[in-house]
């Protein structure tokens, strides 16, 4: 067969290279891997499968971040469900505190450190139920005194009315109308409805009492041990430490308390005079009302404990409750400017404005709880951290000594003293 002129043309042009093939000259992947770049497992960088099966850590990642978040959830809840035991075990932890220096005394005299404890609970159960019974007894003799007086109050009510208005009612009227009232009625069946709910406060708050009593004598009775159990899980360095923040809260919880006392002493011994002097009746037992609750309720307590007084003295002579509301206010001024920072000046040594913003932030946290220990908390606190803060000399400086200091070579007449004084 004659080749054409196209096939020759063909045969003699030079061959040109061949182009890249799907299977030899495709260019390498940017995340191809060599045998070499692999884990002794056979898996690749960043723990992936090479035929792109789940690795084997994230099933037990997944399953340690579940454990994880179930164990926060029922501990949230478990704590939620415990937080009155734990403000229980606190309260009672602090009390502990305060009595530790005289148990401590008594065991040091070779008494057994439960029999000590014991006594010292005993004389403040003591205390503490006499003076509710004095309470009770006060009270209850002034509200029988105030039923027995209700009609002649009554009558002179009506009087003053009928001069006044002159209108025509008449006692009995008035009772029966109270009587047959819709409102008294449906406040004697929520009355009848709210027993038992008091009921259970009152056997609630037994029970804390009860709580608080038990963990605060064990604390007491058992703190050698206790804080030896507490410091053999930790090295000798933290120990001292831990002993140290140990004294230093003893200290000032029992500081507190003890100027605390004397405050209710002087507090309770001014009101009875004045009330005395009022001729107001249970004088003695309104003295002691007023200075422990004024002392021992920070910021309104003083307010609260002097509506009581105001109260009986009211129905002694309504201007007596005026001169009781008069002298609690004066007293509460020589209270915070006298008396209170020269016994609290060496046992607590806090701020006024410390003080003030620890028991409102105790408030917000714990209610009247926090109230009651927030002072010798933040005082502990404070107390022990400063031995860990350097301090360094101030410089003479009005900015910081609220007023100008005047120069040695002055004009003034001490200057000039002070001169011929250092001639001689």
């Amino acid at each position: 067969m004659a080749r054409t002129d196209e096939d020759t043309e063909q045969l003699t042009r030079p061959a040109e290279p061949a182009g890249p093939t799907a299977t030899t000259d495709r260019p390498p992947a940017a995340d191809a891997v060599t045998p070499d770049d692999r884990t002794p497992d056979g898996r690749l960088p960043g723990g992936r499968m090479p035929d792109g099966r789940m690795p084997r850590w994230l099933p037990r990642a997944m399953v340690l971040a579940l454990a994880l978040i179930a164990a926060f959830q029922l501990g949230s809840w478990a704590f939620h469900q415990l937080t009155g035991l734990l403000i229980n075990i606190l309260i009672a932890f602090f009390l502990a505190l305060a009595v530790e220096p005289a148990v401590s005394r008594m065991a040091a005299r070779g008494m057994r450190r439960g029999l000590a404890t014991f006594l010292v609970f005993f004389v403040l159960t003591i205390a503490a139920a006499g003076f509710v019974t004095l309470l009770g007894s006060m009270l209850a003799g002034q509200i029988i005194k105030m039923i027995e007086g209700f009609p002649d109050y009554l009558d002179s009510l009506i009087h003053w009315i009928n001069q006044t208005f002159h209108a025509n009612l008449r006692r009995v009227d008035v009772q029966e109308g109270l009587l047959h009232s819709d409102w008294l009625r449906k406040y004697a069946q929520n009355s009848a409805a709210g027993v038992l709910d008091v009921s259970q406060q009152v056997l609630g708050g037994l029970f804390q009492l009860l709580t608080v009593a038990l963990f605060s004598f064990y604390f007491a009775a058992d703190g050698p041990r206790l804080r030896r159990a507490l410091c053999s899980v930790l090295p000798p360095a933290r120990q001292s430490e831990v002993l140290r923040a140990w004294e230093i809260a003893v200290g000032k919880t029992g500081g507190y308390l003890y100027s605390r006392g004397l405050m209710a002493l002087v507090s309770g011994v001014a009101h009875y005079i004045l009330l005395q002097a009022l001729g107001v009746p249970y004088a003695p037992v309104l003295g002691v009302w007023v200075g422990l609750v004024s002392q021992f309720i920070p910021t309104i307590g003083t307010y609260l404990a002097g509506a009581l007084p105001m109260l009986i003295a009211f129905t002694v002579a309504p201007w007596y409750a005026v001169w009781v509301l008069v002298f609690v206010v004066i007293y509460q001024q020589f209270e915070n400017y006298m008396l209170q920072p020269k016994l609290t000046a060496k046992s607590v040594d806090i701020h006024p404005a410390v003080a003030f913003g620890s028991v409102i932030v105790g408030t917000a946290l714990l209610g009247a709880v926090g109230a009651l220990i927030s002072i010798p908390a933040v005082a502990t606190l404070q107390a022990f951290l400063g031995a860990y803060v350097k301090r360094y000399d101030v410089t003479d400086d009005p900015r910081v000594n609220g007023h100008r200091v005047r120069a040695q070579g002055g004009s003034g007449v001490l200057a000039r003293l002070r001169a011929a004084r250092a001639r001689r």
